[in-house]
């Protein structure tokens, strides 16, 4: 696997219930989270979209493999836990501007 941004592997070390300010340092401001056709827009949205998803469905993530895709940073991420299906497959499709994560999609 290539190496993940050290941005983006950043995030995927943050504790579900990581601070306005820990986040502040990954995330952009206004950084949009759509997830389980969802929008999450800014940091407290995002905070308690963390916290709701972790405490509702308890998971684990490992990344599998990372490629830019046009300006893109797609990472295919292994998901296991304790909902139907487990392990599942996803995609986070991670939009980084100026040093920080502006947006991420979760499909």
């Amino acid at each position: 696997m290539t190496a993940l941004p050290e941005i983006i592997a950043n995030y995927f070390s943050l504790p579900a219930n990581a601070s306005i300010p820990e986040l502040g340092l990954i995330l952009a401001e206004d950084a949009v989270v759509r997830d389980e056709r969802r929008a999450h827009q800014g940091l407290r949205a995002i905070r308690h979209w963390r916290i709701d998803t972790m405490t509702r469905t308890p998971f684990q993530l490992r990344p599998l493999d990372v490629e830019d895709r046009d300006g893109t940073v797609v990472v295919r991420t292994q998901i296991s836990g304790a909902f139907p299906g487990s392990p599942v497959v996803l995609d986070h499709h991670f939009t980084l501007r100026n040093d920080r994560i502006a947006a991420l999609e979760i499909v």
